[in-house]
This record gives C-alpha cells, sequence and structure tokens, in this order.
C-alpha cells in the first residue's frame, strides 16, 4: 500500500500545526508511523490522499451513524448553507433540535446546545457545582470528558495513548477537587463519598467508556452510582457523548434503565458537524443564565448548519436501525474472536450495540487496568495488518470501534477476511 502523500503530508504539517495534527490521537503516537490523510467517504468506506480504499471502524470517533456520504444529512447542510451558514441568533431548527433530544432522552426535559463535547461537560459540571454549593467532583480511571482542566486527571482518550497521565498546565488548585476511582468499583466509591460525600458536586462517567476502550458497565454498578449519589444530594452525569443515540434511541440510559440527573451529548446530534449539549430536569436546567445565575454562553451554539445534520440523522434512526445494528456489531466481535481463536492468540472483546473493542488479553477486560495490562504492541501490529490490508481502526489500543448502517454483511465479511490474515501474519 503506497502511503507517500500522506507522509508528505504530515511532514509539511508539522512545520506549521504542533505535531502535524489537530488532535493528539491523529498522530499515530500510540500505533507509531505516520497518519493516514482522508479525502473522501460513502457508507462505511474512506479514501486517502494515495488513492487507497479502507472500511471505516471510526466513523469520525461516533457520529456516522449512517455512514458516510448519507443522503438526507448532506442534503440538509446544502440546503442550509445556501439559506445561512450562521446568525449567532435563535433559529426554529434549535428548537426542533431541542425537542427532539427531549422525546428521545428519558432523564431530560431541557437541554442547552453547545459546540463540543468538552464545552458540554465543562457546562453541566459548573451546573452542577451551581445548584449544590459544593466543589468537587468524583470521575473514574480512562473516563475522558474533554479537555477542561478538572477533567484531565487520570483521563482516558489521547491522554492514555500518549501515556500523560495528568496534563501539565493544570493547577494542583484544580486537580485537587477532582477525585478519582476505577471505573466499575461500586465500593470505592462508597468509600470515597463515606469520607467525602458532603463535598461533592457530582459523579460524572461515561455509563459506557469509549475511551479506554469499549467497556460496559458491570450489573449493579450504574445503579449503585445512582443511590449513593442520590444519598448524598449530589448529581449523577452521564457523559453520553459517544454513547448518546447510538446504542439505543435514548442512549445508555434507556439501555440500563438508569435516569442521571444531567446528560452530556454530542457527535450524533451534529450528524457529523461539531456540536454538543447538556440537559436534565427543568428545574436543575432553570438554575442556567439567562434564567438563572449560572453562567454559560456560546456565539455559535446552535449552529443552523449543524443542528440541521443533526435534525436529519436522529430522523433516520428508528427501531429497526438498532436491532441491525446490534447483529452486525455482534457478528463482527464474535467473528474477530474466532479468528483469533484459530491462531490459539488470546484476545478479549466488548460490545454494545455500535460499539466494540478488541483486546490483546486472555481475561474479561472489565477496568482500566485491565485494559493497561493488555499486550498494545501486539495491538500494534494488528492494527498495522488491517490498515495494509484496507481496514482503518482507530489508531490506538485505547479507543472504541464504531459500526454504522453502511457496514453490511459484505462488509463484515472483508473485515473478518482481513483480521484472519492478519492474525495468521502475528504468528511469524
Amino acid at each position: 500500500m503506497n502511503l507517500d502523500q500522506s507522509a508528505a503530508l504530515i511532514e509539511r504539517a508539522a512545520r506549521t500545526i504542533p505535531g502535524g495534527v489537530n488532535s493528539p490521537v491523529r498522530a499515530f503516537k500510540g500505533v507509531g508511523g505516520n497518519p493516514v490523510f482522508f479525502t473522501s467517504g460513502e457508507g462505511a468506506r474512506l479514501r486517502d490522499v494515495d488513492g487507497n480504499e479502507y472500511i471505516d471502524y471510526v466513523g469520525s470517533w461516533g457520529p456516522m451513524l449512517q455512514g458516510h456520504g448519507f443522503r438526507p444529512v448532506v442534503d440538509a447542510v446544502r440546503a442550509q448553507a445556501v439559506e445561512s451558514i450562521g446568525f449567532g441568533a435563535p433559529t426554529q431548527l434549535e428548537v426542533e433540535m431541542a425537542e427532539a433530544v427531549v422525546e428521545r432522552v428519558p432523564s431530560i426535559e431541557k437541554v442547552r446546545m453547545v459546540n463540543s463535547g468538552t464545552e458540554a461537560t465543562m457546562s453541566a459540571i459548573r451546573l452542577a457545582r451551581g445548584a449544590t454549593g459544593r466543589d468537587r467532583i468524583l470521575k473514574f480511571e480512562g473516563c475522558y470528558h474533554g479537555h477542561s482542566d478538572s477533567l484531565l486527571v487520570k483521563a482516558g482518550s489521547g491522554v492514555l495513548t500518549l501515556g500523560i497521565p495528568n496534563s501539565p498546565g493544570v493547577p494542583e488548585a484544580i486537580a485537587s477537587n477532582t477525585l478519582t476511582a476505577p471505573f466499575n468499583d461500586i465500593d470505592a466509591v462508597r468509600a470515597i463519598f463515606a469520607e467525602y460525600g458532603d463535598s461533592i458536586a457530582c459523579v460524572i462517567l461515561e455509563p459506557i467508556p469509549g475511551n479506554m476502550g469499549c467497556v460496559p458497565p458491570r450489573a449493579g454498578f450504574l445503579e449503585g452510582l445512582r443511590e449513593v449519589t442520590a444519598d448524598a444530594g449530589s448529581m449523577l452525569i452521564f457523559d453520553e457523548v459517544m454513547s448518546g443515540f447510538r446504542v439505543a434511541p435514548g442512549g445508555a440510559q434507556e439501555l440500563y434503565g438508569i435516569a442521571p440527573d444531567l446528560t452530556t451529548l454530542g457527535k450524533v446530534i451534529g450528524g457529523g458537524l461539531p456540536v454538543g449539549a447538556f440537559g436534565g430536569k427543568a428545574d436543575i436546567m432553570d438554575q442556567i443564565a439567562p434564567d438563572g445565575a449560572v453562567y454559560q454562553a456560546g456565539t455559535l451554539s446552535g449552529n443552523p448548519l449543524a443542528m440541521a445534520a443533526g435534525l436529519e440523522m436522529l430522523r433516520s434512526l428508528d427501531a429497526p436501525f438498532y436491532d441491525t445494528l446490534a447483529q452486525r456489531t455482534t457478528r463482527l466481535v464474535d467473528g474477530l474472536a474466532n479468528a483469533a481463536a484459530e491462531t490459539n492468540i488470546p484476545v478479549s472483546t466488548n460490545s454494545v450495540p455500535g460499539m466494540f473493542s478488541l483486546f490483546f488479553t486472555s481475561g474479561p477486560v472489565e477496568t482500566f487496568a485491565d485494559v493497561s495490562a493488555c499486550d498494545v504492541d501486539r495491538f500494534k501490529r494488528f492494527f498495522h495488518g488491517m490498515l495494509s490490508r484496507g481496514v482503518y481502526l482507530a489508531p490506538s489500543a485505547f479507543e472504541a470501534g464504531f459500526l454504522s448502517g453502511a457496514h453490511d454483511e459484505s462488509v463484515i465479511d472483508e473485515t473478518l477476511a482481513a483480521a484472519r490474515a492478519t492474525f495468521a501474519e502475528l504468528l511469524t
């Protein structure tokens, strides 16, 4: 596979962009080599600047639920761009999006649009602190909630990929208000609340982490968090930037039957364009300005291009879509596990509808410690083997993979054929 133009572009980009990339995981530091520069996408496939074609399991990190170039979204963006790219003023599209979110997400009565997942989580935490009058927050090892200061303590995603445990530039005074616990360990959470409960404003987590790989919650873990936070007068925040509208129409909270106090959203509601949102019960959300004293603002929040794209995406997601997505996710991960078993290479797979991870380890992966113990070097070889066979996975052992409605049976068959050849190659 020829990647000469991608290699030339990363060298050129490094002269004017830090690391040559505008988000760290893109740099391929977690797998070695040079990143691939893409030019176009259609359905489940991408094409790069050298003319190579790939089956895509990144999906712009989650929002491409119907694949690339989904016509209703493209047409909606085109039609809105003709009218106006943006106003910085209210539009009917924002109202329709808010209504669509409230209709679908069980715990949300009111929602505020923002421009990214980072803004959403930052704003939700500020609201929780303002509503409770408390300063401390509790997050979980390996869960990534954006790059705001309070949330870069033992974060996942690119922080984990690059081996940066706690980012320089985060003041100690801010970090000291962030408590951490192991994901899936409710006893550790109870111990923390026994000591600090009256000062904890909120617990924030990805109910299905995707930023240390896909790690579903253990039975009873989310229920335990709901009980602990309610008893302590703290808020429970579900970061559903990845899982929202992907794993079920109402996200992970519908899938597991848990109602958080606040929810952060993103990705899917922009149809692939930059967007974020946070919402919850009306009495909590009414404490946000202009109705309340907790200030939050964004000049381009609710941008009409993103709203138009996101609305068409949401309208396309019906019950048969989710049924098919779940079936194909299961078929893919089962096929990957079987392909590994043919070569006696130890792997463990995790999945929920539309999300999956393949870990090079012999045991189950349920915690950050389990993820950290996996064979990263073998993953790097697997990644490049699949890339050379036209399958684009996330360039990190610590990121989830994503399927779309465009990943049909033939695409999965092609993927599994590439996986069998790659696993065999790992034995040499």
